[in-house]
């Protein structure tokens, strides 16, 4: 009885471990959503300080192209839109994992528990 938990046991906790990695992966590229918004932030207030007058370029490969402001305002607000919502859908994401992940605590305390339990009747049996 006690191998027939430890096994379960074992699946377990890989399937624990292997839930963490994804938890870190999706924190890890959160944070790299953070760090382009933040960027991109930069970028939108920098615009927003120019006038018509001003010249704006986009690289385009190894060229710098001219762009006119209006388009390239919008771009960067096209851009900021679609990095929060990546970030609200990894916010969404990591909630949820870390739901499974509570749950699955839950489930590997009571399989050691179980597991100590049947350790100690089979000791008290020899």
């Amino acid at each position: 009885m006690a191998e027939a938990i430890q096994k379960k046991l074992k699946v377990e906790v890989e399937k624990y471990a292997q839930m963490q990695k994804e938890v870190s992966k999706s924190m890890s590229a959160r944070q790299k959503l953070e760090t382009q918004l933040t960027e991109n932030n930069i970028v939108k207030e920098e615009l927003d300080l120019l006038d018509c007058s001003n010249t704006v370029y986009k690289l385009i490969g190894p060229v710098l192209v001219k762009q006119d402001l209006d388009e390239a305002k919008a771009t960067v607000a096209k851009r900021l839109e679609y990095i929060n919502g990546e970030i609200q859908r990894y916010e969404t994401l990591l909630k949820d994992m870390e739901k499974k992940s509570e749950q699955h605590r839950e489930v590997l305390s009571s399989l050691q528990q179980e597991f100590q339990k049947a350790q100690g009747l089979a000791v008290g049996k020899v």
